[in-house]
């Protein structure tokens, strides 16, 4: 039986281990955290196969250096002479086109729609993560941005996602849930919702289940290689061998895959969320309010806000105020009614995406070494299309025909 080791315990490296482990083959995870917090358990719990558009578009540029000169903005990249910085800023420029969109967006949708199958799987088997389907509102309150967004409905529309397309008294009569103050919305009936911490935790128990070791506080220094192939993987905790390795270690994925002569453009985006538990007064429907970039999701009896992309390094651990002050004026600005009050800073999470300068997830067999796979760059979307990807990655092992084109996937 092939032992496959995955570096990194993130939401898309124990997916990646659920379906090896379904397929027979010994599964050896290593997290350099004690695996209780991440990116995997912060975020906005979203499913969304409306997010068809790569962060790297037309007009994301101009718009991102008007952004840079307001602290409040939803995204921002830290200004710093960096060579890696100035390599992904040049590559996000030639990718942010809309030859690269239309190529994108097929792309992204199925292996969405992929993802969200597997999560109705996962969902009959146990619900216990609060699987729903609402679908997502886009909520706007400028003519401006809504055409910008009534526009990616109709793409999506041809996609063949189901799109209702809302005034502003329909937007009032589908949120019940509290007042808002906008002009109109777009539905997206295809998008879906979970409470990200039920489903890691849910995940874990699988795993467990089908017998796959979790080294938690393991941290991957360094690699043996032979043949190119990975022989060898070398912790704190001593060496490992491996027959095949799978690198899932997010905004960490060039740090680690710099060791192994392997090159990876990816920048952390950090976002901030915040958790309001037992509402009763609450948005009944997962929605961005599209004008501040805030992604408010219902969570069985609790209410998450999250939002801000803020391309940094992986040092950056403080909590920008200004940048949280943005997302709390926006909530408050679309529901009247809600008064919701700057969180204490230990009550606020933080965790940073891996963004890639194309937009687009890494999920590939590596050219060079014949035994690694990478995945990583998945940004906002890790949660949502973590399901689609761990599959993925047990049919590039297992050499089987991928569930879906993996073209615009690689490195």
């Amino acid at each position: 039986m092939k032992k496959v080791s995955i570096i990194g315990g993130g939401i898309i490296g124990l997916c990646s281990a659920y379906y090896l482990a379904k397929e027979g083959y010994e599964v050896v995870v290593f997290d350099k955290s004690d695996m209780s917090d991440g990116c995997s358990y912060g975020n906005a719990g979203m499913i969304v196969p409306s997010h068809i558009i790569p962060l790297a578009q037309p007009g994301m540029i101009a718009q991102g250096i008007k952004w840079m000169f307001d602290s409040q903005s939803p995204f921002y990249v830290k200004p710093r002479l960096n060579l890696d910085l100035m390599k992904w800023g040049l590559q996000f420029y030639k990718h942010a086109n809309l030859k690269h969109v239309e190529k994108a967006m097929p792309a992204l949708c199925n292996l969405s729609l992929l993802s969200k199958d597997l999560y109705q799987d996962f969902a009959q088997q146990n619900n216990s993560f609060f699987y729903e389907e609402k679908g997502l509102l886009m909520l706007y309150k400028t003519e401006k941005t809504g055409e910008e967004i009534q526009h990616e409905g109709i793409l999506a529309e041809k996609l063949g996602l189901e799109v209702d397309f809302l005034s502003k008294e329909e937007v009032s009569q589908l949120e019940k849930g509290t007042a808002t103050n906008v002009i109109g919305g777009v539905h997206y009936k295809s998008d879906a919702h979970v409470y990200p911490q039920k489903f890691m935790q849910f995940i874990k128990e699988e795993l467990k289940r089908l017998n796959v070791k979790i080294h938690s506080q393991t941290t991957v220094n360094d690699f043996v290689l032979k043949n190119n192939a990975i022989a060898e993987i070398i912790t704190d905790k001593g060496n490992f061998e491996a027959d095949e390795v799978v690198l899932a270690t997010g905004s960490w994925s060039p740090h680690i895959a710099k060791k192994l002569n392997v090159s990876i453009s990816i920048l952390p985006g950090k976002g901030y969320s915040f958790t309001l538990n037992d509402q009763s007064h609450k948005p009944s429907i997962p929605t961005i309010l599209c004008e501040g970039k805030v992604a408010v999701t219902p969570m069985n009896n609790d209410i998450r806000f999250g939002g801000t992309m803020e391309i940094t390094h992986t040092n950056d651990t403080k909590i920008n105020q200004n940048r949280l002050q943005g997302i709390v004026n926006s909530i408050n600005d679309f529901y009247p009614d809600l008064k919701i009050e700057m969180p204490k800073e230990q009550d606020t999470w933080f965790g940073f995406r891996p963004c890639t300068p194309s937009g687009m997830p890494i999920i590939t067999r590596d050219k060079k070494l014949k035994n690694l796979t990478l995945v990583t760059g998945h940004a906002m979307m890790g949660l949502s299309l973590a399901p689609a990807t761990g599959k993925i990655v047990e049919e590039i092992i297992s050499g089987k025909k991928t569930s879906v084109d993996t073209q615009m996937f690689q490195l």
